[in-house]
């Protein structure tokens, strides 16, 4: 068994977000029903059809059968899995809190339905977490980073040898997002623009957004591009990764760049996944930057580090691929798959310790770590642990 890092509180309800497939409901089960007898907890499935329809049409009967399970025994939790389905059931759900001290677990795929409808979110009164798909940190002995690169890290995977079997399954999961998450949840209005964006989306990944330029190729407008965009980030499939500036509003009216939540499935999206990345390569280049990124912005949210990530491209065209930020404290990180530190690309991060009060990190594939001109060069494994404070395996 796999143990995940997020450590959620067990004395308040609380929210439990995540793409599809990153094990929300294994962990629920996993960390929470084995402690407490059957009969202490109370399990819906809103993905079950004949629960779903039954809480749909009368959503006070969840209030009813609780206040009845309270009279008659002791009852811990309250489970709710996929809560975006019903959003109504949210008031309810904080009357129960309120009144009667009753604790949840929320879990959803997505919060757009929930903020299109204006549901209460329980204003303070539950906790919010998210979980990924897994790190090099869960995954120890099991982590491959080539598997990783080619496939990514999605629970299920691990289910299957065959590379095929992965590559049918990653194909699977892009199909039933679309027809379960956005399809059938009404999330857009045109469903083959979105499947196209998509697959753009995963082309642009890393890239400083243009919506402009996006729309154009798609023939629609940059407004419903964005809107695209906004999907994507709500259903927990991505995220933008906003530009630095010292200034944090400045820094909003720059453009993004954007990451999928996992390299298999962008891949996946390119239609690649038939062929692993071939080190040396510009493409290796990029998809191991993608994967130390989702490191770090995954990693930053288990252990709490709150850091804003961000990335700097300077108007002279320098650019650092990551930038960590708490108050006045500057983390410069700059992000290489070679198996050698270059030298040359070291001197270049170095500049900007003469401009920014900042710690510099040069992390790479080469084993030997290195102090070069201020630059602390690690490899990305110790980079990671050092900057956050985590010890990996």
């Amino acid at each position: 068994m796999i143990h995940r890092l997020l450590t959620p509180s067990h004395y308040s309800s609380f929210f439990l977000f995540g793409a599809r497939g990153t094990g929300k409901s294994t962990f629920i089960r996993e960390q929470f029903l084995p402690k407490f007898a059957p009969e202490c907890v109370l399990f819906y499935d809103l993905l079950d059809d004949e629960t779903e329809e039954r809480l749909r049409r009368r959503p006070s009967s969840l209030q009813s059968e609780i206040l009845a399970y309270l009279e008659t025994g002791r009852l811990e939790w309250v489970i709710l899995d996929e809560i975006q389905k019903i959003p109504r059931l949210l008031d309810i759900v904080h009357s129960l809190i309120e009144k009667k001290r009753v604790k949840f677990i929320l879990s959803g795929s997505s919060s757009r339905k929930l903020k299109q409808h204006g549901a209460n979110l329980l204003a303070g009164r539950a906790f919010e977490y998210r979980l990924f798909p897994l790190t090099a940190t869960e995954l120890r002995e099991e982590f491959d980073l080539q598997t990783t690169l080619t496939f990514g890290s999605l629970p299920s995977l691990r289910a299957f040898r065959d590379k095929q079997d992965k590559t049918k399954y990653l194909q699977s999961y892009i199909r039933n997002y679309v027809k379960l998450e956005v399809q059938l949840e009404h999330l857009v209005k045109n469903i083959e623009p979105y499947r196209e964006f998509l697959e753009i989306a995963a082309q642009m990944n890393s890239k400083i957004l243009n919506y402009t330029k996006i729309g154009r190729e798609l023939g629609i407008d940059s407004k419903t591009v964005k809107q695209y965009y906004d999907v994507i980030e709500d259903t927990y499939l991505g995220f933008r990764l906003p530009a630095f500036h010292r200034s944090l509003r400045k820094s909003q009216l720059l453009s993004p760049k954007f990451y999928y939540f996992d390299i298999g499935v962008k891949r996946a999206l390119e239609g690649a996944t038939h062929s692993p990345p071939v080190p040396g390569t510009s493409y290796y280049g990029e998809t191991f930057e993608h994967f130390v990124i989702l490191e770090f912005y995954r990693m930053n949210q288990y252990l709490e580090t709150n850091y804003r990530l961000s990335y700097l491209c300077t108007k002279e065209g320098a650019e650092v691929d990551l930038v960590l930020s708490l108050g006045k404290n500057l983390i410069f990180i700059e992000i290489k798959s070679s198996n050698q530190v270059d030298e040359v690309e070291v001197r270049k991060l170095s500049k900007f310790g003469t401009e920014f009060t900042s710690h510099l990190y040069y992390l790479s594939n080469d084993p030997h770590p290195q102090m070069i001109e201020g630059v602390r060069c690690l490899p990305w494994s110790l980079g990671i642990a050092e900057i956050l404070g985590q010890s990996i395996q």
